[in-house]
């Protein structure tokens, strides 16, 4: 009977913890452009017309001010290359369209030292690039020169929760023009 009563009570702390799991338990960040863990299209690099990738937004905590979207290559020789810093973007936002920026976001300053997207370009093999999502409990109140090292310290504390995607991408021909 206490083996019996016992398992009742897991299912039933199972079942319970089940109903308090809100929507909002994870946030996701995906794209209609590849898949996590995929190849990178072509069209979203330097070897073609450098768009960025559209993405897809879901479960933004509510009292999320803004969000963050960082693009990293942490395989770089001299340490992880920055490909496109954006913020203030509206916590009800649900997609950013491709090759776009949304109304209010402020562009930061990326490792090509523009204020811009700039997709993937290694210079050899294959890379992996980080689409970093975070949900914070803050406005970023940064003017659109700020770097990345600047957004990590204005971030530091705030974070509710992130989000990531990644891709991968290798060029055919290495050799730059």
């Amino acid at each position: 009977m206490k083996t019996l009563s016992f398992c009742f009570a897991v299912l039933l702390l199972n079942a319970v913890a089940r109903a308090q799991i809100s929507p909002e338990a994870v946030m996701e960040l995906s794209s209609p452009d590849f898949s996590n863990g995929g190849p990178i299209p072509k069209r979203f690099t330097c070897d073609d017309v450098n768009h960025s990738p559209g993405l897809r937004i879901r479960g933004v905590p509510k009292a999320a001010k803004t969000l963050v979207l960082i693009v990293d290559d942490p395989d770089t020789p001299r340490g992880t290359f920055n490909h496109w810093l954006v913020w203030n973007l509206s916590p009800d936002l649900k997609e950013i369209n491709t090759n776009s920026v949304p109304n209010g976001a402020v562009q930061g300053v990326n490792d090509f030292k523009r204020s811009a997207y700039n997709g993937p370009c290694p210079p050899a093999g294959e890379h992996r690039y980080y689409f970093r999502l975070y949900a914070v409990d803050i406005p970023v109140n940064l003017p659109p020169t700020a770097r990345r090292a600047d957004i990590d310290k204005a971030l530091r504390g705030h974070i509710l929760k992130d989000a990531t995607l990644m891709g991968r991408y290798a060029r055919s021909d290495t050799r730059r023009d």
